[in-house]
């Protein structure tokens, strides 16, 4: 009798969308797989770049704090254009998929778990002091790579909070605008907006610490 070929035990599969596939998938990630095969979450970060699955947990309370204010100040001045602003959404580039802090659209994302980059007008980085290469250099120039014509900076070093928008020329983004806490950022384009960065940031209440 032929001894029958041995033959290995699939991969388990998931009955729905769960992080435990990150253990036995060992085939480059795409962002298809990753909207198909990972649950959605309000926890960490969940981002594909170059086949591998990228997990990074929320900043600190000063990056909250802007990722509630800007967004929500941003919208209403882009509703005027007829542009849509949103935190953190998926965004999708061929097989990577990004989570920008900031991100403008020309149209509404309503109804979508993830958006094409090319719908993507501005994107803003806030600067996180763990990932200050990441949303300085790598991020800005993925995203001009992308021909996403603006790009948003949000820097909290040492809490003092600084804007700087860049337009995409030739390829690179070139600075255009910038404003420290204690004066006003104005940018034109792609719609006007204007802010004191300082408005930025929750500050502490009097007499407040870290609870015991």
């Amino acid at each position: 009798m032929a001894q029958a070929a041995f033959a290995p035990e699939p991969a388990p599969q998931p009955a729905e969308p769960s992080f435990d596939v990150l253990r036995w998938h060992d085939e480059p990630w795409t962002a298809q797989l990753a909207l198909d095969l990972l649950p959605e979450t309000n926890g960490p970060k969940v981002e594909v770049l170059s086949g591998s699955v990228i997990v990074t947990p929320h900043a600190g309370i000063d990056h909250q704090s802007v990722e509630r204010e800007l967004p929500y100040l941003l919208h209403r001045a882009a509703r005027r254009e007829e542009l849509w602003v949103y935190p953190e959404i998926n965004l999708v580039r061929g097989k990577d998929m990004f989570i920008p802090d900031i991100a403008v659209l020309r149209s509404s994302g309503g109804g979508r778990s993830a958006v094409d980059i090319g719908e993507a007008v501005l994107l803003g980085e806030i600067v996180s002091p763990g990932n200050r290469r990441k949303d300085v250099i790598d991020r800005p120039r993925e995203y001009a790579a992308a021909g996403v014509p603006y790009f948003l900076r949000v820097d909290l070093r040492n809490r003092v909070p600084a804007l700087a928008l860049y337009e995409l020329v030739d390829g690179e983004y070139r600075p255009l605008s910038a404003a420290a806490a204690g004066t006003t950022f104005v940018m034109r384009q792609p719609f006007e907006f204007a802010i004191d960065p300082a408005d930025l940031l929750d500050e502490e209440a009097p007499g407040s610490g870290t609870p015991a």
